[in-house]
């Protein structure tokens, strides 16, 4: 591996600041590592004049339920503030994390409503939300309705806080362990009704289900159901993750999908889509997203924002500290790890070879729809990766590109080599020089070939030997 000697320099330093627990220097370094600008947001304070309001994070039920208010107060904790805590509000799903400042000379707060995806987007559009927190991608209508503020789909705007696996679970007495997609899609629609379908008791299937508010939901509609199925209407509807759970628990006919983070003591179910091998969430197959029902976890602005503590909040989120408390909340943190893992034996000789006493990292690196450019999580892994890279200066790091099938296999190769050549020319950017960069096509899919699924398949792997 080869570094330009003033990026380990950058690097060394950026290390002892990452260490050094400070969040307005890890501000500073993640807005200018990732080019984030910020601007203003429309903004009031909730409460008396005896307690100021930092912000408010509004949306999803999945991040605002815990995920978000620890965030929040590990954020005030940071910053030197004494007697954090978190403070239900009357409302259902409604926090203060509040907190006393030295520097302000009184309690701040940061509200925290968690009502569903959707709400959070009409409250960050009219102004009473700064950060919108969303269980799913924002949509094209969405996007649209916000113009006038920012374009939601900018490196400034979206904000990836964590991966989820949307788990399918059932009871811990259910033997059916392994699903298609596809499946589920029959399952939710009503179209396999009985467990013995599926090689299971002889019990008619309870289905559960988040709220239309939720961005669970939302992910499962848009992951499973797509245009193929609508739920049916026998399905319980939850607002609560942690409700719905507990129906499953005490249902032998159950089966519900919640995030990672709500799963307790249920069954988790293998899930496979298309050619693709099942696999069940795990550290490396959420992180990776190779997980067939992987999702994203957002934090979207308006753009930028003049408040220093909405700047100061999404740096700690997305860096070290942050995605500390994101594992620790259930989720799969986007710190850079490296794993063993199993690979098929039909996979090329020449791409296990490579290989070989090889750890796979965390990391696979996607691109936007239609576009050989990287999205907006990829900008910020090639940053994650540099980093880590600077403290295994001796290891060699191997970059592997996977497509979609198309009619020409040798097409089909060279975009997945063009796109493991892209992830080597941003890294060298930043001091990284890759010491191999190859593709392999449409071997070892993670999801359908057809249109809606294939973008996952398009993607690389990051291995360090």
């Amino acid at each position: 591996m080869k570094y330009s000697l003033l990026f380990l320099f950058s690097w060394i330093f950026s290390s002892f600041v990452f260490a050094s627990l400070s969040v307005e220097q890890e501000a500073r370094l993640n807005q200018s590592l990732s080019e984030i600008l910020v601007k203003p947001a429309p903004f009031e304070a909730l409460v008396g004049s005896s307690e100021k309001t930092l912000f408010s994070i509004q949306g999803s039920n999945t991040i605002g339920g815990s995920l978000a208010p620890n965030l929040a107060m590990e954020y005030l904790k940071a910053k030197g503030a004494k007697n954090v805590m978190i403070r239900p509000l009357p409302t259902a799903n409604e926090k203060l994390i509040t907190g006393d400042l030295p520097d302000q000379g009184k309690s701040v707060n940061i509200f925290i409503a968690a009502h569903g995806s959707s709400t959070g987007f009409k409250k960050l559009v009219d102004g009473q939300a700064q950060i919108w927190a969303a269980s799913r991608p924002v949509k094209d209508k969405e996007v649209k309705a916000a113009q006038p503020l920012a374009n939601l789909r900018a490196p400034e705007s979206e904000h990836v806080l964590g991966i989820d696996g949307l788990a399918i679970i059932v009871n811990p007495d259910n033997p059916v362990s392994q699903l298609s997609k596809e499946q589920v899609g029959l399952i939710y629609s009503g179209q396999i009704s009985n467990w013995s379908q599926l090689g299971g008791q002889d019990r008619a299937i309870t289905l559960y289900a988040r709220d239309n508010k939720s961005g669970t939901w939302d992910s499962f509609k848009s992951m499973v159901l797509a245009k193929r199925f609508t739920l049916s209407s026998d399905a319980f509807r939850y607002e609560s993750s942690e409700d719905l759970v507990d129906s499953v628990l005490t249902d032998p006919s159950g089966i519900g999908f919640v995030g990672l983070g709500f799963v307790k003591e249920a069954k988790l179910v293998a899930i496979s889509d298309g050619p693709a091998q099942p696999f069940q969430p795990s550290i490396m197959t959420v992180a990776t997203e190779d997980y067939a029902l992987s999702r994203r976890l957002f934090l979207y602005t308006p753009g930028a924002s003049k408040n220093k503590y909405v700047n100061e909040f999404l740096a700690f989120a997305e860096g070290i500290q942050g995605q500390r408390v994101v594992n620790a909340e259930g989720y799969i943190s986007q710190n850079v790890e490296a794993m063993d893992v199993a690979l098929p034996d039909e996979l090329p000789q020449d791409y296990l070879a490579m290989v070989k006493n090889a750890k796979r990292l965390s990391i696979n690196f996607r691109f936007k729809e239609g576009s050989a450019k990287l999205d907006n999580k990829a900008l910020k892994d090639i940053q994650r990766l540099a980093y880590y890279m600077t403290e295994h200066p001796q290891q060699e790091l191997v970059l592997i590109g996977f497509g979609d099938r198309r009619k020409n296999k040798e097409r089909s190769k060279l975009l997945s080599k063009l796109r493991a050549m892209a992830v080597r020319r941003e890294l060298s950017r930043l001091g990284i020089y890759p010491d191999e960069a190859e593709g392999y096509g449409e071997y070892n899919p993670v999801a359908a070939f057809e249109q809606s699924a294939a973008t996952k398949n398009r993607r690389v792997e990051v291995w360090l030997r």
